[in-house]
């Protein structure tokens, strides 16, 4: 198990939407030693599902 933040998931994201699932494999292995394919890639596959929740504007007062 890891941690992932916010920049390393964006990049990762980055590169699978720019250049494809191994792209983000590899952009991965750059921020993470994970050295088998098939975690690394389930982890990419998580990490691209990720979204950000938009922000919740303020309850106006009734």
């Amino acid at each position: 198990m890891f941690s992932v933040s916010q920049d390393e998931a964006a990049a990762i994201q980055k590169a699978f939407h720019e250049s494809g699932e191994w792209a983000a494999v590899a952009e991965l292995r750059r921020h993470f030693h994970i050295q088998d394919n098939v975690n690394a890639l389930n982890a990419v596959r998580s990490i691209v599902r990720w979204a950000q929740q938009p922000q919740q504007a303020p309850a106006s007062p009734a």
